[in-house]
């Protein structure tokens, strides 16, 4: 009876580690939103990383948070780091392309788990409105397609941009 138990327990471990290995070795998050406001409007408060706690889901899950500004004051080169408790973790966010359409944003989390991804806002005027497109993607490690078995990066980041962008459509709207 141990034996078997041990088998069935061993093939259910393998078909796991089999499903995780053929998971996307990519994977893309996008939620968008329209705002009556223009680009010119909205951007400063994705590229500008002190406008961030106006909108940012996750700015007021740490209200000890530690945060740091460097590069450039805002626009491209601007970097901003942050150090945190368990439900923000660490990382860093660097502005490296800006358009008046485009602000793109390379994003290393540094803790719990380390990894780096893209993040691009794209701002789709439509008269009086923008839609404002909020992507993430990057690439899955072993870990990241384990995980994605349980839960894809879908569902647990999607709700957060869906706020963020609610959060920034009061902002841009006032």
């Amino acid at each position: 009876m141990f034996k078997k138990i041990i088998i069935g327990i061993s093939v259910l471990v393998l078909v796991l580690l089999a499903w995780a290995a053929i998971q996307p070795s990519t994977y893309s998050v996008q939620r968008s939103i329209v705002i009556k406001a223009t680009p010119e409007k909205i951007e400063p408060l994705i590229s500008d990383f002190h406008n961030w706690p106006q909108w940012s889901p996750w700015e007021g899950l740490d209200p000890a948070m530690k945060r740091t500004f460097s590069g450039a004051p805002k626009d491209l080169g601007a970097v901003y780091a942050w150090e945190g408790n368990k439900d923000v973790g660490s990382g860093r966010m660097e502005v490296v392309s800006l358009t008046p359409t485009k602000v793109g944003i390379k994003l290393d989390f540094l803790t719990p788990v380390s990894s780096t991804s893209m993040t691009d806002f794209v701002l789709e005027p439509h008269g009086d409105s923008t839609t404002v497109r909020w992507t993430m993607s990057g690439n899955s490690d072993f870990m990241a397609k384990m995980m994605n078995v349980f839960i894809s990066m879908d569902s647990m980041i999607g709700p957060a941009f869906d706020s963020g962008l609610a959060k920034m459509k009061t902002a841009a709207e006032k």
